[in-house]
């Protein structure tokens, strides 16, 4: 059973650390008020714990925060819809905000022909002309065997068993390509497993019975998660480290796990994405909330239209006379960059395991979500892998 909603009031210090300021020890000492340190912050708090959560951008949310602009929610750091089939999760999440019904079905650019994703008969139809689930799938069979793929080797193979080298060269090895950085042939074959095929007209990428967005933004649900804590924003854990170990009897950590161990065993390895975004004075600009770009040739990996995640605004966006567009570039991260995705290849697993063993042995650290666990973890998982380690400390 999950705690009702936070009504504390928190911790207040009167004087910051580098004030030479008398200190309030607090139960937890939350790194990072992303998704994972908020649901950690709440559950603590409504524990009757004294939480004080640091976070080293000026702004809570981790990679899901929007901002308002021109009346829409930007999402500064990619998409981020929410998608569930876990009952609890969902109405866990219900509880800070009101969720619209939007439905991701992207579309895929590839040299200005457009198809449909996820690869579903509308892609089918859309490459080959096929019309019914018979049809394409003895197509997909024809260009597996014309491959001569039996075990999948890699991702490349991997894909070419799943929907044939056609749709693999157009809509597959470019995009992976740059948003990797890495030739197919070199990635590992489960990365493709998460994309959905399907044999029927359904263009609904999600194979979740829960989906949405919050009506008012990610940063004010999270906000709401956080009530009840002290937050300070613009504060470098890592680099104040021995200042605000003093402060808590347990630390909840949800940073890179290399870093936090000053990289000491090498540094992991991860994708990074840069964003450029622009307003522009038009009413619609693509048409949908998210256009992949497929082709190895265009740098960005896909391009966002904000507005289009608001469910309710007609075809035309009529109620916003602007829009807001985000392109995004994929790269591979370099110290001072923001990592986003973890490059889980036996190489860096066997790095992160070491450091793994070196976690094990930090009692008063809980390492929690993707960037502290080295794993990739969707919204809902990372909510209920908070919660889970949440029961572990506040429900054993």
């Amino acid at each position: 059973m999950f705690s009702e909603p936070c009504t504390c009031t928190g911790v207040r210090m009167t004087q910051c650390l580098n004030e030479g300021a008398y200190v309030m020890k607090f139960d937890y000492l939350i790194v990072g008020a992303g998704l994972s340190g908020a649901v950690f912050a709440h559950e603590a708090c409504a524990a009757g714990k004294r939480v004080l959560v640091v976070e080293k951008r000026g702004t809570v949310g981790g990679n899901a925060m929007t901002e308002l602009v021109e009346g829409i929610h930007v999402h500064r750091y990619g998409a981020h819809i929410f998608h569930t089939n876990d009952r609890r999760v969902w109405e866990y999440m219900q509880r800070f905000a009101r969720f619209n019904r939007y439905t991701n079905s992207p579309v895929a650019n590839y040299k200005g022909e457009l198809y449909s994703l996820p690869f579903s008969m509308y892609t089918f139809n859309q490459m080959w002309g096929v019309r019914t689930p018979g049809e394409a799938a003895r197509e997909i069979e024809r260009q597996r065997k014309e491959a001569g793929i039996t075990i999948p080797r890699n991702l490349e193979e991997q894909a070419i068993s799943l929907v044939g080298r056609d749709i693999f060269e157009k809509l597959i090895r470019g995009y992976t390509e740059k948003q990797w950085g890495r030739d197919c042939r070199d990635l590992p074959a489960f990365i493709i497993k998460r994309l959905p095929v399907r044999l029927t007209y359904d263009n609904n990428y999600f194979d979740a019975l829960y989906q949405g967005i919050p009506t008012e933004g990610y940063t004010q649900l999270i906000e709401r998660m956080l009530a009840g804590a002290e937050v300070r924003l613009g504060v470098d854990f890592l680099q104040h480290r021995d200042e605000y170990d003093a402060l808590a009897d347990k630390i909840v950590y949800t940073g890179p796990i290399d870093a936090y161990f000053g990289y000491a065993l090498g540094a992991l390895q991860y994708r990074s994405v840069r964003f450029e975004h622009e307003t522009l004075d038009m009413r619609n600009y693509q048409g949908n909330a998210v256009v992949n770009y497929t082709d190895r040739e265009t740098p960005y990996t896909r391009i966002i239209e904000h507005k289009w995640f608001q469910f309710g605004l007609d075809a035309q966006g009529n109620e916003l006379p602007r829009t807001v567009i985000s392109r995004e570039y994929s790269s591979e991260w370099r110290p001072g960059d923001e990592p986003f995705y973890p490059v889980n290849d036996d190489q860096n697993m066997a790095l992160y395991r070491r450091y793994q063993a070196l976690a094990d042995r930090e009692e008063k650290v809980i390492f929690c979500g993707r960037l502290a666990e080295y794993r990739y973890y969707d919204m809902d998982a990372a909510v209920a892998r908070a919660l889970e380690l949440c029961d572990r400390e506040f429900r054993a």
